[in-house]
């Protein structure tokens, strides 16, 4: 065997990112039913600890049904700046493995390791290595899957991890390797839904053509599996279950957008709350851009009513922006188009088609502030900020007796706690 047909893509997954980052600074939780997430009526769970996971406990679970599965839990609001470091450290310790990452977020990334064989060793020696170097510089684990594809590569890493019982949880493999020729094997018996890409729409349509294991999807003709989920999506899903799969690690994939949403501890149906959530969103997310050198051509937004009922709505422009002021301007102008009379849920703002061509173009407009002029207020606010932080400097609008409440990333992902931001 070659190294070329090696198992050499390795997923890794840290094991409950949020909530393990937490107990290394909080050990007196360990072995106790902890839920990072919003820990509101509106609230949803971002990671559980094992122990709550072996009540039914889940990521993206809405946080009162976690709190009657398991009413014990302990809800940690979250601190995604400290899950950032983390995280920055665990992907530079993948770096001395292989130049060849891809994350895909904090907690997981996808590294070919092909071109470290013959200095390192085998995939799997290789594998280990790296969870052992986590946990001894972390105090974290995490489980990793090895294959000849990156998709098959994920199903390993999910096949080492360990598992929630109500006993307690039961230790996984820490690493999976599919080797060549077995991948098939490994493959069919798993559920269909395992498969990238089979959502609950899907999976309804693929079992009313019988199918339940990726093994019958793999035995049907393809072009039964076009009829019954459509040409693009039947073709992919067929490929995938005959553990076919061309991509590559793509290292240094660039942002495709920067955004920030906010869920509300109750329904805003005050048009100038709103505008004042905008102003604030805006305000970072111009803040981020600038950050990384990036601007972008779309401004979208996002509204979710009390019913849950989602829409978005998005505008391009010509020339690049990275102004608050501007998507701001732009996002108000979005919801002009949008009755907010039944309340809104949830709000969001961001900036797509990201370039790192911020050139900006010399306006003429007499009703506008000149982006030349723009462009100097945010240099002098982001340098303001840099040296006395985030809140000593802000839009007028925002300031109140505390000072300027300014939206950073990763502020309340999960959803509010019991008293949200409009009250």
């Amino acid at each position: 065997m070659t190294l070329r047909e090696l198992p050499s893509i390795l997923h890794v997954d840290m094991d409950a990112f949020f909530v393990s980052v937490e107990l290394t600074v909080r050990p007196e939780l360990r072995g106790k039913p902890v839920i990072v997430g919003g820990a509101g009526n509106r609230g949803v769970v971002a990671a559980a600890s094992y122990a709550a996971r072996s009540y039914g406990v889940h990521s993206a679970m809405p946080s009162t049904r976690a709190r009657r599965l398991c009413p014990n839990a302990i809800f940690l609001q979250g601190n995604h700046a400290l899950y950032s470091e983390v995280s920055k450290r665990v992907m530079a310790i993948f770096g001395r493995y292989t130049p060849e990452i891809e994350p895909l977020s904090l907690d997981e990334a996808f590294l070919d390791v092909g071109g470290s064989l013959r200095r390192l060793g085998t995939p799997e020696f290789i594998a280990n290595q790296i969870r052992d170097e986590v946990f001894a510089k972390e105090g974290l684990y995490c489980s990793v899957g090895g294959a000849t594809t990156k998709f098959l590569s994920k199903l390993a890493s999910e096949a080492a991890k360990p598992v929630a019982t109500r006993s307690g949880p039961k230790p996984g493999l820490g690493v999976k390797i599919i080797e060549p020729g077995t991948e098939l094997a490994f493959l069919h018996p798993q559920p269909v839904k395992a498969l990238w890409g089979v959502g609950k729409v899907t999976l309804d349509k693929l079992q009313r053509i019988g199918v339940e294991t990726v093994g019958d999807l793999a035995r049907l003709p393809v072009e039964t599996v076009i009829a019954g989920v459509g040409k693009a999506s039947g073709r992919h899903l067929h490929e995938l279950a005959n553990a076919r799969d061309p991509r590559h690690v793509v290292p240094n994939v660039a942002s495709k957008s920067v955004s920030h949403e906010e869920t509300f501890a109750s329904d805003l149906f005050d048009r100038s709350a709103l505008d004042r959530e905008f102003v604030r969103m805006a305000d970072s997310v111009g803040s981020r851009l600038r950050k990384s050198s990036t601007a972008g051509r779309t401004v979208a937004i996002k509204v979710r009513f009390g019913d849950f009922t989602t829409i978005t709505r998005s505008i391009t422009v010509s020339t690049p922006i990275d102004s608050g002021s501007e998507i701001v301007r732009l996002a108000k102008s979005l919801l002009d188009q949008v009755d907010i009379g039944p309340g809104i849920r949830l709000l969001g703002v961001g900036v797509q088609s990201l370039t790192e061509d911020t050139t900006r173009q010399l306006s003429l407009a007499l009703d506008e502030q000149p982006a030349e002029r723009r462009s100097e207020v945010d240099a002098a606010v982001d340098s303001i900020r840099a040296r006395f932080g985030a809140g000593s400097i802000g839009p007028a609008v925002l300031a109140d007796s505390t000072g300027f409440r300014v939206k950073q990333k990763g502020d309340q992902p999960w959803g509010p706690d019991e008293s949200g931001p409009n009250e």
